[in-house]
């Protein structure tokens, strides 16, 4: 009696089943519809920040350092004095020059009156030719000794100027390489500082050569336009940089042992956050795809292999598995590159409880539940 009742069971369990599930209900999955967008695609590039100048300060004159004029890893502006040389010698011959000038203008003076002598003479016969000759030669040398002495006197300044070392740009300066009493000589390779300008700074990326050529060809096809977007930095612990760069430049020479060329980003940076040295990430625009289509991460799943597949609801409202194309990730979705169109609506809830060929009801992602039907009103008696 209990086998015969088993069997009952089975045999009612069987007749309440049906091809949509258990008493033929249809399964219930999210859906969302593919539509097409324009987005900018972009690429995540690694690079180094470096300071927009740098100056390497070093002495162009021998000579002793007196003074150090500045604090260490402060700011400095162009023209400020950094380290002060002993310049008494210097001064000296400065004043030496001057000296000489002088004794050269005053014998010009000489010169000159005695021209306009001899010249006023030579008209009478008071004087040979030959003198008046001689005066004019004495007047033009001693013309030609004072540009000399002149020539010396800016020469002897330019170097007195030399011994009070001055920062060539605005920035911030390092650590002194020198100290008081040390000994300096002219253009030495070792320099006494640095100074480099911290705001703006550049951000140098590399971008693969094979990456360019796939970007011109989409550009060429038509299938992308060129983007101006600003680039985006993202620091060494994933945050987002507050202010946004500028591409300024591409490199037009190819790395042979990367296979990589070299962008420029231009970067403010009026807080010093960005130090030279920092590695960052750039998102860096590519181009501009219009009637692009986006689909949820959620709703692509692979196989063994790594093809991508996606359940999709066609018009009979029936589960139609589709092999996709995706490229790239854009936030939480995938560009599909092809197997879905524009209108499609991609299953991304639901998924374990349906098959290929189950007849679904699909509710798009973001709707409304839809409300239930009233029951039927009681006849009247």
């Amino acid at each position: 009696m209990l086998a015969m009742a088993l069997a009952a069971c089975g045999k009612g369990g069987d007749q309440q089943g049906g091809p949509g599930g258990p008493g033929g209900q249809k399964g219930q999955v999210t859906v969302v519809t593919l539509k097409p967008e324009t987005i900018t695609l972009t690429r995540e590039l690694p690079g180094r920040t470096s300071a927009s100048l740098i100056a390497e300060v070093r002495p162009q004159v021998n000579g002793i350092v007196e003074k150090r004029l500045f604090t260490e890893g402060g700011l400095v502006r162009a023209g400020q004095p950094l380290y002060q040389l002993d310049d008494k010698t210097y001064a000296a011959d400065l004043e030496t020059a001057r000296a000489t000038l002088a004794r050269g203008e005053a014998a010009l003076n000489s010169a000159r009156l005695n021209a306009r002598r001899s010249s006023d003479l030579v008209k009478i016969d008071a004087v040979s030719k030959q003198d008046d000759e001689t005066a004019v030669a004495t007047l033009k040398q001693s013309q030609a000794d004072v540009s000399s002495g002149r020539a010396a006197v800016q020469s002897a300044s330019v170097i007195l100027g030399r011994a009070r070392i001055t920062s060539p740009i605005n920035g911030r300066i390092g650590k002194s390489a020198v100290t008081q009493g040390a000994l300096v000589t002219a253009n030495q390779a070792e320099p006494l500082a640095v100074v480099q300008q911290l705001d703006p700074v550049h951000v140098d990326i590399s971008q693969s050569s094979a990456e360019l050529l796939a970007l011109r060809k989409q550009i060429a096809a038509g299938t992308l336009t060129e983007a101006t977007t600003p680039v985006t930095i993202l620091l060494e612990d994933g945050s987002k940089y507050a202010l946004e760069g500028k591409l300024a430049f591409s490199e037009v020479t190819v790395d042979e042992g990367t296979g990589s060329f070299l962008l420029r980003v231009v970067v403010p940076n009026p807080d010093n956050i960005l130090m030279p040295g920092m590695y960052v990430r750039a998102l860096v625009g590519t181009g501009v795809r219009q009637n692009a289509l986006l689909v949820p991460q959620q709703g692509i799943s692979r196989d063994p292999k790594g093809a991508a597949t996606a359940m999709v609801v066609n018009a009979k409202g029936q589960v139609e598995p589709r092999e996709v194309q995706v490229s790239q990730a854009i936030g939480d979705k995938w560009l599909v590159e092809g197997g879905l169109k524009a209108g499609d609506k991609v299953i991304v809830e639901g998924l374990q409880k349906i098959g290929p060929g189950m007849p679904v009801d699909a509710t798009e992602k973001g709707a409304a539940p839809a409300k239930p039907a009233a029951a039927p009103a009681a006849p009247k008696q």
